[in-house]
């Protein structure tokens, strides 16, 4: 059974930075894209970041370019997100997700172009 272990969520003040991991096992692909997205309360899901797998190549939502960054280290089957200048509207449950599917135009930034789903978790900015 595939599994995505998310870790490194908390509590830090507005402006400061955190980094959150994801573990991914027992995938049943080798080649492969993970993203991340993100759901305040009462809010939808959406998306943040993708990296692929084959090439390294990322993708960011307009509204997180240039403060976070989508990095993956292939020997640990990892992928992180370093988060900075963060801000209380960046609260949110934070969600890796991987799928196996072949993108040849752009990349999978819908939540039902990706196949499984870590736990997530919580990063709360205080203000």
């Amino acid at each position: 059974q595939v599994q995505l272990v998310e870790s490194g969520g908390g509590l830090v003040q507005a402006g400061g930075s955190l980094r959150v991991s994801c573990v991914a096992s027992r995938l049943p692909f080798n080649r492969y894209y993970m993203g991340w997205f993100r759901q305040a309360p009462g809010k939808e899901r959406e998306f943040v970041a993708v990296i692929s797998w084959s090439d390294g190549s990322t993708y960011y939502a307009d509204s997180q370019k240039g403060r976070f960054t989508i990095s993956g280290d292939n020997a640990k089957n990892t992928v992180y997100l370093q988060m900075n200048s963060l801000k209380p509207e960046d609260t949110a449950v934070y969600y890796c997700a991987t799928t196996g599917r072949q993108f040849y135009y752009g990349y999978p930034s819908m939540s039902g172009e990706y196949d499984y789903w870590g736990q997530g978790t919580q990063v709360t900015v205080s203000s």
